[in-house]
């Protein structure tokens, strides 16, 4: 039972479709149970409909409220529980001594009802209430109303921030918590999740932010003394070099180029992050080591080359990942100012190494290639 309470805590955020627990142990009043998350005046909730004969009855639970409520139901009431997500589809039979059968498969799900509780959508930063950040990138005006051209950016950002909402279970509140972001560039994004994580949810975070530009850093640097962001600062350097800090609890890369995704998952590994938030940009490298005479009637395409190095490269990214001790997703990240849809990486330290070695392998010698991050690995420290 606990394995299924870890996998369903990992799926209580906004990516969650519903859950239905069903299949009855013994009559009783109550006959299944749905649950979808819900927005209530900016916050996620998670509603709980208990069906009674044919009547529904309607409660809203946070969600260290519904874990121990599904608990109960699944070993009192109940022997089923399905869920569905952006990413998965989870089935899990309990048996009578609370013992639990899970299957996982990943998968899209579209959403099946609006997120939010008055149908209306919302985002984590709202418009009408002017945050400086914003106003100076020209997305908000000085009364906190958003600019109708910089709509994409607004939503991007927002969504961006719902990434960073999903990990919050994974970062203390009663310590520091450190961050980085490798490659921040102007760094809006880092902004965003400073305003958020510090001023909205009042953690105690420091952000570290690294880029190879020297004008742009000093420009962030400006920008974070007028704002008053003590803790967030602003270097310039590579990713590959970087030593300034022992431990990391997060750490955000957003388009690094090529090879500097992998030296920034290397990196956050090494610190022993918690989470790792990665959009790739131009994955080159396996564009010039592939060969595959199976897939040679694609291959000899170079868009289709691409795009097929491209997901080989980030598949490769998670797996090594999972074998890491990290729980790993690809998600869809909008971002309008590089390309029209990107993927972004999210891995949460579990500290159960994956058994996927040899699969991973099949994988990486059928595509005759060596990713950097499986050679920056091969010294035995991490896998």
């Amino acid at each position: 039972m606990e394995q299924l309470k870890n996998v369903i805590r990992e799926e209580l955020n906004r990516n969650l479709n519903q859950i239905i627990i069903s299949n009855q142990r013994k009559k009783d009043a109550v006959k299944k149970v749905k649950i979808r998350p819900v927005l209530i005046k900016d916050e996620l909730y998670f509603q709980a409909s208990e069906t009674v004969d044919k009547k529904e009855i309607h409660t809203n639970y946070t969600a260290e409220q519904l874990l121990p409520k599904i608990e109960t139901w699944l070993r009192e009431q109940f022997k089923q529980l399905e869920l569905t997500s952006a990413t998965h589809t989870i089935h899990a039979l309990v048996s009578k001594k609370g013992k639990a059968t899970i299957k996982v498969k990943n998968e899209c799900n579209e959403r099946k009802q609006p997120l939010e509780h008055n149908r209306k959508k919302e985002y984590i930063i709202e418009s009408g209430k002017p945050i400086d950040f914003l106003v100076d990138l020209g997305v908000m005006t000085k009364e906190g109303k958003i600019v109708h051209a910089k709509y994409d950016k607004f939503k991007q950002i927002n969504r961006f921030l719902e990434f960073i909402e999903d990990i919050l279970p994974h970062l203390p509140k009663d310590r520091e918590v450190t961050i980085i972001d490798f490659g921040c560039g102007k760094s809006y994004l880092t902004f965003a999740m400073y305003h958020y994580l510090k001023v909205m949810k009042e953690y105690d975070i420091r952000i570290i932010g690294l880029d190879l530009k020297e004008d742009v850093i000093a420009y962030c640097n400006q920008l974070k003394e007028r704002y008053g962001y003590e803790k967030l600062n602003f270097y310039q350097g590579n990713i590959e070099s970087f030593e300034g800090v022992s431990h990391v609890d997060m750490v955000v890369t957003l388009h690094a180029c090529d090879t500097a995704t992998d030296y920034a998952i290397d990196k956050a590994v090494r610190w022993g992050a918690s989470v790792i938030l990665s959009v790739p940009c131009c994955q080159h490298e396996l564009n010039g080591q592939m060969h595959s005479e199976l897939l040679e009637p694609i291959m000899q395409y170079g868009l289709l080359r691409e795009r097929f190095c491209a997901i080989a490269t980030d598949g490769l990214r998670a797996q090594l990942l999972e074998m890491a001790g990290y729980r790993t997703q690809i998600l869809e990240f909008i971002d309008m100012e590089h390309t029209p849809k990107n993927l972004l990486i999210r891995a949460v330290k579990t500290g159960k190494k994956a058994n996927n070695r040899a699969e991973y392998e099949r994988l990486r010698d059928f595509l005759s290639v060596e990713p950097t991050l499986e050679r920056l690995w091969k010294d035995g420290t991490i896998l």
